[in-house]
């Protein structure tokens, strides 16, 4: 690995060291094709003078809407090295949301992929900043659609200019604005996370670093690239590495270890539900015939880590993260394993405190709202974007409130608890809905699970699972809340169950929990209840 001083971390700079310096090294595998550093180089400079072309300059917002495949690499990372901002859509937009991504973002170039043309086309005539469209699919730019009202639309395979010499490095900053980058909006407006070049980079490097990535590495994603998950804790880690990504165009459970073997990954992340997807499995020889040796995933408890490195053979690995920042904290292959559970420590990326509710700092041990300092240069948002309130209001003077609640142990390791806004609070106690969904997601019938304030009639929450059970698997509500009884303190175990085909999730395999508080609330009459049906809980 060669590291870079901070005035290098740009796209265009690191890029173009890389192809000089290992222009044959593999860069990507997607489907059965691999692309070089060099080709990466030469795509990204032929881009970026493309949108040049089509009249797209340094501060320029730029939409991206695309599906996992290279051409993503080839946009975002082109319009970096002019100075332009690729603003990633998530692909799960539509309608309202859609039109606010686009507008909030002052985006005057939307690219789409043919899958979405008919939702851009429905709120086109909503979008009076957008001054062209580039179109990716098999129809010609006339007959996509998108054309109605008059605005130019281009196709993708157009912006592959004949000039693949480097724009002018000297005119991008490390410190200019690189992605625009929207929280999830689970839990109100979604944000525009404004992050510099450098950001992404900070993360890369951290990972490199801290998790001991090769060059002879091939990192596996099948997370969408829009996500921070995916772009740089996957494709700037292996960056930094001057290792291999391997692209899936989505997760699935069924081609999973398939694509693991075909691609030769030896390295994987997971997001949301996917550990336990993956760990519920059906057991067989792919387990083993692979060439995987680190696996990123979210904080496990010590029984699940250590079964998942006997059974899979990996070393799991975890982070503490936010869109807004970086890795704060590192879960490292070298941590002690009687530290599995903790997302690790800062490793002098940044400071932290636990704060309680009076805004003063915690001992050891108590569960507060974390709060951090970056300590390293330009690995932080610039903040959101058209929203100076909003992001005054998530700084108290150097320290930022990740809204996340958690608490530290003697020995500085971060144990996550839940996010602040989705606490249960119970006659009296807080509940931890991400505690209740890692104890029910054990039952070995269980394929996925969600936990809720329901309002109680008593004042504040009762808690209320939705439960996805595993094919072919008969579980009853019952059945569910004996296992939390058995298993969680008695005020943690659920009132309400409802089982449910599929979670609604984002894109990025984010739970979007406002549905299931509005669906449990529109039917709270017809929901099963233990009180209802007389089981008891004892203390």
């Amino acid at each position: 690995m060669r590291d870079y001083e901070l005035h290098e971390r740009t796209m265009g700079r690191i890029l173009a060291e890389k192809a000089a310096r290992i222009p044959g090294k593999t860069f990507l595998i997607w489907e059965g094709r691999a692309w070089t550093y060099a080709e990466l180089e030469a795509m990204t400079n032929r881009y970026a003078h493309g949108f040049e072309a089509l009249g797209v300059r340094h501060g320029d917002h730029v939409a991206v809407m695309l599906p996992n495949c290279p051409e993503f690499f080839w946009v975002c990372w082109g319009l970096g090295k002019i100075g332009a901002v690729a603003v990633p859509i998530n692909t799960a937009a539509k309608g309202e949301l859609l039109r606010y991504f686009l507008d909030q973002s002052d985006a005057t170039t939307v690219v789409v992929d043919d899958e979405w043309v008919e939702r851009m086309s429905a709120i086109a005539p909503q979008l009076a900043k957008v001054k062209r469209y580039v179109y990716r699919g098999p129809r010609g730019p006339g007959d996509s659609g998108l054309s109605a009202g008059g605005v130019p639309v281009h196709a993708l395979a157009e912006l592959e200019s004949d000039d693949a010499s480097a724009p002018p490095l000297d005119a991008v900053s490390h410190d200019d604005v690189h992605l625009i980058m929207y929280t999830s909006g689970t839990t109100g407006p979604s944000k525009g996370v404004m992050c510099p070049h450098s950001q992404g980079h900070a993360v890369g490097r951290a990972l490199t670093v801290d998790y001991g990535y090769r060059p002879d590495d091939v990192l596996y994603t099948c997370l969408p690239l829009f996500h921070g998950n995916a772009i740089w804790y996957t494709c700037y880690a292996a960056l930094w590495a001057d290792a291999a990504i391997a692209l899936a165009p989505r997760f699935s459970a069924t081609r999973f270890w398939d694509e693991i073997r075909a691609s030769g990954a030896t390295q994987f992340n997971t997001l949301g539900a996917m550990t336990n997807i993956i760990w519920k499995l059906p057991p067989g020889p792919h387990e083993r015939d692979h060439k995987l040796r680190l696996c990123m995933t979210v904080p496990v408890p010590k029984e699940i880590y250590a079964e998942m490195q006997e059974r899979y053979g990996v070393t799991l690995t975890s982070v503490f993260a936010m869109t807004e920042n970086f890795a704060m904290t590192r879960f490292t292959p070298h941590d002690p394993p009687e530290k599995a559970g903790s997302a690790g420590s800062t490793r002098g990326a940044c400071e932290l405190r636990i704060v309680g509710d009076d805004e003063r700092d915690l001992p050891a041990g108590e569960v507060g709202e974390i709060w951090m300092r970056p300590l390293v240069p330009g690995a932080m948002m610039k903040g959101y974007y058209k929203m100076p309130d909003e992001t005054a209001r998530e700084f108290s003077g150097e320290w930022f409130r990740t809204g996340d609640r958690g608490y530290l142990d003697g020995d500085g390791y971060l144990y996550f608890v839940d996010r602040k806004k989705e606490a249960i609070r119970r006659r009296g106690e807080n509940i931890s809905a991400y505690e209740v969904e890692l104890i029910l997601s054990r039952h070995p019938a269980i394929l996925e699970v969600a936990a809720i304030p329901v309002a109680s009639e008593m004042s504040e929450d009762d808690v209320m699972v939705y439960v996805v059970r595993k094919p072919g698997e008969a579980l009853s509500h019952a059945d569910v809340v004996h296992f939390a009884a058995e298993h969680m303190s008695y005020f943690m175990v659920p009132r309400f169950v409802d089982f449910i085909e599929q979670l609604p999730k984002t894109a990025s395999e984010k739970l979007e929990k406002y549905k299931l508080k509005r669906d449990a609330q529109e039917r709270r009459g017809e929901l099963w209840d233990r009180e209802r049906e007389g089981i008891e809980v004892k203390r």
